[in-house]
């Protein structure tokens, strides 16, 4: 059954050594492994993450994938010493502080767009 299975997120990329390099040199994360279609990121959370190479990244127009951290002041901090920017969003019941948004009984959270344009999250939500 599906809920005895782990599930595997795919985040497309248009140029896949320039996604590589932004993955790296940005969010500090190497490929464990790759193969001929593209890279398998694992983390020490025990999810993974697969970067393959499309003409359709940064289509969607949602978060594809989120990082569920300790302090999410802590990474927005560090990922834009790194040069990364923030997005913001119009959505309602958002209390925005900067780059990081409050939502009532969810937390705080923050969104970036990846080198190929996908949107991403960081948050500081407990899952599980």
């Amino acid at each position: 059954m599906l809920n005895d299975s782990l599930v595997t997120a795919n985040v497309p990329a248009a140029d896949l050594a320039r996604a590589e390099a932004f993955y790296a040199d940005t969010l500090g994360l190497t490929p464990t492994s790759r193969d001929p279609g593209g890279l398998i990121y694992d983390t020490a959370g025990g999810t993974t993450f697969y970067l393959y190479e499309t003409e359709f990244a940064g289509q969607a127009g949602h978060t594809i994938a989120q990082w569920h951290v300790g302090n999410v002041a802590d990474e927005v901090r560090d990922l834009k010493a790194k040069g990364l920017a923030f997005e913001h969003y119009d959505m309602p019941g958002v209390i925005w502080d900067g780059d990081i948004a409050s939502i009532e009984g969810m937390g705080h959270a923050a969104w970036f767009k990846d080198s190929e344009g996908n949107i991403m999250c960081i948050d500081d939500a407990k899952v599980g």
